[in-house]
């Protein structure tokens, strides 16, 4: 399974940093997730950046066991 990387408040609503989340593409590892961790991490979701090891990626990306998802939220400073 494709392994999946929060960051900020993603990280904070999940209760984790890090999971393994199953599917086969970049959009079905981001529906396993809103149904794992709920409505308040989807709509935080809306707004995120998605990257695949590294590189920013397209939903329908598919993806290897090895794999990382991560959930970029945005992020603001001065």
């Amino acid at each position: 399974m494709p392994w999946l990387r929060l960051f900020g408040p993603l990280a904070d609503v999940a209760g984790t940093r890090r999971d393994e989340v199953s599917g086969a593409t970049v959009d079905e590892v981001l529906a396993s997730a809103r149904a794992r961790y709920g409505p308040a991490f989807a709509e935080m979701l809306q707004v995120c950046k998605v990257w695949v090891n590294g590189v920013p990626t397209a939903p329908g990306l598919v993806l290897d066991d090895d794999d990382e998802v991560a959930l970029l939220p945005p992020v603001s400073g001065g």
